[in-house]
């Protein structure tokens, strides 16, 4: 055989298998490619969609947070002014009730005043008595000279 009988020879297998690779082996390959290239696709378009998904949801999210701080301070600015109004209740209940001790105390003692009076007063009488039994040196009746004592009692 001659080179150039070989060389068609070589060059009619080559268009077989080209042929035979274009008939039988190419259109797997390609559908297989063609479905792979169709994954990626979706694939593609499933992050894409969930990309936005979590971009609304993170909307939310940021939404809702910025929604609960505000509660959240509207709440504390509630409870501040109620916790104010709790202070200025028991500051005026407080005042009152060192008012009205402060009146008891002036009350008691004004009552001990006016014992502490009554006492002296029967003191500086029986030292009356006593004095002037001493300057008549002689007994003074008590139980008949009671409306004196008491008088002079009343004078002091």
């Amino acid at each position: 055989m001659s080179i150039n009988a070989t060389f068609f020879a070589q060059i009619a297998v080559f268009f077989l298998l080209v042929m035979f690779t274009m008939k039988f082996v190419w259109p797997p390959i390609a559908k297989a490619l063609d479905e792979r290239a169709l994954k990626i696709a979706d694939g593609l378009a499933a992050a894409d969609k969930a990309k936005a998904e979590l971009s609304s949801a993170n909307k939310r999210v940021e939404d809702e947070l910025a929604r609960s701080r505000t509660e959240t301070a509207s709440r504390l600015a509630d409870a501040e002014r109620r916790a104010l109004t709790i202070i200025e209740e028991a500051k005026a209940k407080a005042t009152d009730e060192g008012s009205k001790i402060v009146a008891a105390a002036k009350a008691e003692a004004e009552q001990q005043a006016v014992k502490a009076r009554e006492s002296l007063r029967e003191q500086v009488a029986a030292l009356a008595v006593k004095g002037a039994e001493q300057i008549l040196r002689k007994e003074v009746n008590a139980g008949v000279h009671a409306d004196l004592l008491s008088r002079l009692k009343t004078e002091l």
